[in-house]
């Protein structure tokens, strides 16, 4: 199965990397392989270990790289990198890039359960493993469905559209993507209806949920930087605020050098910064790469060097 995706923010995070043509790489979240492919080019003894969770992504990768000695592939979660490194014999490496988020493939591929302008099973399992979707749109209580489109999707009619999610489900399970997308445009106001589709953020929260999408993120982020080696970089793209929030805090509290009250003569804290930023603001896509690419509008590379 073709794996198709177009890498965001391309250029901009190979060379955020410094590769070294002898070091070793990791792209946590490799898809399609659009930027393992770009990092590979730079290599010559290195290695690039291209990680993802997602089975159709790990056939892609396979075939794709099956005749490059630089590359490795691990069929795994990022959150997981840690040890499914050390469990291969390395301990520390010399960059590691992240691509949050949904794969233009599991966006477009209508099956997959993610899109909601296609009729099909609603699923949205990156992993195509575990809870899906629809397991939590018919199970959870009321109250945890709220706590999610509130919290995941910033969603501000998360209560209304829980009403009728509820009530829909106590006539017949909600299966489809078209069903739910429905469900939520029913309990909206006009005026919302009007504003891009009205489903978009709680399909959002619900992808996270399922997904687990921000606590993978928290402990990719603390394994990523516990296997860079002194002067490795780790580069992250995101694609909304609550992922780049969490990026930005990682990344600041690495930064931070002594925390000890100004008014103190001298430090007696003894905290000295474990990484230094590379840019201080985040790195967005250029117009002609807009043009060319829609989704890459939200994308946000931040970028960490570790001392």
């Amino acid at each position: 199965m073709e794996f198709s995706h177009i890498p965001v923010l391309l250029e901009q995070a190979v060379d955020a990397l410094a590769i070294k043509e002898n070091g070793i790489y990791v792209d946590g979240t490799a898809g399609g392989g659009g930027h393992s492919s770009e990092i590979l080019k730079h290599l010559t003894t290195g290695k690039l270990i291209s990680i993802d969770q997602d089975p159709d992504a790990i056939l892609t990768l396979t075939e794709r790289f099956k005749k490059n000695e630089n590359s490795i592939i691990i069929k795994g979660n990022f959150a997981d990198m840690v040890g499914l490194l050390h469990s291969r014999g390395v301990g520390r490496v010399d960059g590691v890039l992240l691509d949050i988020g949904v794969s233009s493939h599991q966006l477009d591929t209508p099956e997959r359960g993610f899109s909601f302008h296609e009729d099909a099973p609603l699923d949205m399992r990156m992993s195509q493993s575990g809870t899906t979707a629809a397991e939590l749109v018919n199970t959870l209580p009321a109250g945890e469905l709220r706590r999610i489109l509130s919290v995941y999707g910033e969603e501000k009619f998360a209560g209304s559209i829980v009403n009728g999610i509820v009530k829909a489900r106590a006539e017949k399970p909600i299966e489809t993507t078209l069903e739910l997308a429905e469900i939520i445009k029913e309990n909206v106001p006009q005026r919302v209806r009007r504003d891009g589709h009205p489903a978009r953020k709680s399909f959002q929260a619900l992808r996270i949920a399922v997904n687990d999408e921000l606590g993978v993120l928290e402990r990719g982020l603390d394994g990523a930087f516990e296997l860079l080696g002194s002067g490795g970089r780790l580069a992250v793209i995101t694609f909304h605020s609550l992922e780049d929030r969490i990026v930005k805090q990682k990344m600041a509290l690495w930064c931070q050098g002594c925390t000890c009250p100004k008014d103190f003569p001298v430090c007696v804290c003894g905290n000295k910064p474990k990484a230094k930023l590379v840019v201080k603001k985040p790195i967005c896509a250029n117009e002609t790469e807009l043009s060319d690419n829609p989704r890459a509008r939200s994308a946000k590379l931040r970028i960490c060097e570790k001392i």
